[in-house]
C-alpha cells in the first residue's frame, strides 16, 4: 500500500495533513517533499492527521520528527491526531511525539491549539 497526503488550505497560521496508507521506508520521502515548503513558509502549527494511516516504520518516525525540530526552532509546533492504535504504540514505545501533543479527535486539538495561540497573544476568550 501507498501513502496519500491531502492537505487543507493553510488558515492562521496552521496546515493540516490527513495522512493515508503506510508511511515507511518506501514513502516517507513523498511526506518529507510534501512538507519541505510547508515548514519553510513559516507557519506555526501543522495538525497531522493520522486517521488513516495504518502502519509507521522508523523512517516515518524520523519524517514527523524532522517537522517538530523545524517548527520548534520559531516556536512552532506539530500535533498528531487521530492515531490508530497500532500507530499511538509505536509513538509510545519511541516517545517521539510528546503525549500532550497526540488527541483523540480534530476537535481536541484544534482546541488546544486555539488555548496555545491565544495564551501567546494574552487574550480571553469572553472577549470575541
Amino acid at each position: 500500500m501507498s501513502l496519500t497526503i491531502e492537505s487543507a488550505p493553510l488558515a492562521n497560521g496552521n496546515q493540516r495533513l490527513a495522512l493515508a496508507g503506510r508511511l515507511d521506508t518506501h514513502t516517507h520521502t513523498e511526506l518529507d517533499t510534501q512538507l519541505a515548503p510547508i515548514l519553510a513558509s513559516g507557519i506555526q502549527s501543522l495538525v497531522l492527521d493520522l486517521a488513516g494511516l495504518e502502519y509507521i516504520s522508523s523512517a516515518g518516525v524520523r519524517s514527523i520528527f524532522k517537522a517538530r525540530k523545524a517548527l520548534s526552532a520559531h516556536g512552532g509546533k506539530v500535533v498528531v491526531v487521530n492515531p490508530q492504535p497500532q500507530i499511538q504504540k509505536v509513538f509510545d514505545v519511541v516517545k517521539a511525539v510528546p503525549l500532550e501533543e497526540i488527541f483523540p479527535t480534530v476537535e481536541e486539538a484544534d482546541a488546544y491549539l486555539d488555548a496555545m495561540q491565544r495564551k501567546v497573544l494574552n487574550t480571553d476568550p469572553d472577549e470575541d
